[in-house]
């Protein structure tokens, strides 16, 4: 029962989705995202599959740093972590979704090894110890030839579910959105938990989290340890995708990449993690359009205006990080609020 704004019971209030409009909307958004790969071309089918890559690993970083306060620079290599272990799994013809849960645990050991400086460093001393594992971690992805292929990197059996092949871009569509969709919504879930919510009484102020008696290297621990998880599926699901990968991919700026996601997105927030996803996949693929078309009317433009499309790509993220600190999210929540009112707005 809802009175105005207010919810009468604290179930009602814990739910994910506490309203019949919210509960349709979900519904006509699961039965797009099936019949998406039905009425699009392979390119569109690639997007979506690369924007559910990004959510994932996206909303790892988001668990670390928008929930926990964990600045990591290594995402991209514990991405890499996941990669390799389920593509060495995968060439031993282990079942694709074990590769997946293979990477991601692999990814989460190394997670919590690399989290335990985080009692005595935080903030940009933290973020300089996960940038020291992402160079540590390249240089292994180059030098063990035996795993990971060196700098000619390694291919990646097709992945497979209940002995059909994923052969392409649309069948991997229906393993890569299912995982993503699942992944988010856990990750949604966990703040209703008191896992969840000692994330936050760290980010917003761990001694006195410490105080209350919550165990700040515990759960440093475990945030650092889901959110490589979560980098480490994506990884694996990367690979399958590519089904080529080398250390080149893993670089810092991929970390720098998924950085900028969340926080163009909305830090703390995993509706924030799915905006920023999108924004920071298909920007650059309007822009590169967008000088694709001014290629057709003047040739030469292409080479003017191919560089110029990464500094517009800067700049739109140095605009909300000027103009709209907390996001897209923020907009999305005023242009609720519009609607919400409407017609009897002030």
């Amino acid at each position: 029962m809802r009175i105005g704004d207010f919810r009468a019971s604290y179930a009602h209030d814990e739910a994910l989705w506490p309203t019949r409009v919210q509960q349709a909307w979900l519904v006509a958004l699961a039965v797009a995202l099936v019949m998406l790969p039905l009425g699009v071309n392979g390119y569109v089918v690639g997007l979506a599959c690369m924007v559910g890559i990004h959510c994932i690993a996206a909303a790892g970083l988001n668990i670390m740093t928008g929930y926990t306060g964990l600045i990591s620079l290594g995402h991209a290599a514990f991405m890499g972590v996941g990669c390799y272990a389920a593509a060495w799994a995968a060439q031993r013809g282990v079942p694709t979704l074990l590769t997946l849960l293979w990477g991601g645990g692999l990814a989460a050991l190394l997670g919590i090894a690399v989290g335990l400086p985080s009692l005595r460093i935080k903030g940009l001393y933290l973020a300089v110890a996960t940038l020291a594992t992402q160079f540590l971690l390249v240089y292994v992805f180059r030098e063990w030839d035996s795993v990971t292929g060196g700098v000619r990197g390694v291919n990646v059996p097709n992945a497979s579910l209940f002995g059909f092949e994923l052969l392409n871009d649309h069948r991997m569509y229906y393993l890569i959105v299912p995982v993503a969709a699942l992944m988010m919504v856990g990750a949604r879930n966990l703040f209703r938990t008191r896992v969840g919510r000692a994330f936050i009484a760290i980010r917003d102020k761990d001694i006195s989290a410490e105080v209350l008696g919550i165990n700040l290297l515990h759960y440093k621990l475990a945030s650092f340890a889901i959110g490589s998880f979560y980098a480490g599926v994506a990884g694996a699901l990367l690979g399958y995708f590519y089904r080529a990968m080398t250390p080149e991919y893993f670089t810092l700026q991929l970390s720098i990449f998924y950085l900028a996601a969340i926080i163009v997105g909305g830090l703390g927030s995993m509706l924030g993690t799915i905006f920023g996803a999108i924004f920071m996949t298909l920007v650059p693929e309007l822009l590169r359009a967008g000088v694709a078309l001014v290629a057709q009317w003047a040739p030469r433009a292409t080479e003017i205006l191919s560089p110029i499309q990464q500094v517009v790509f800067g700049l739109l993220i140095m605009g909300f990080l000027v103009f709209e600190p907390h996001g897209l999210l923020e907009m999305w929540r005023r242009v609720r609020r519009v609607f919400h009112l409407w017609p009897f707005r002030a």
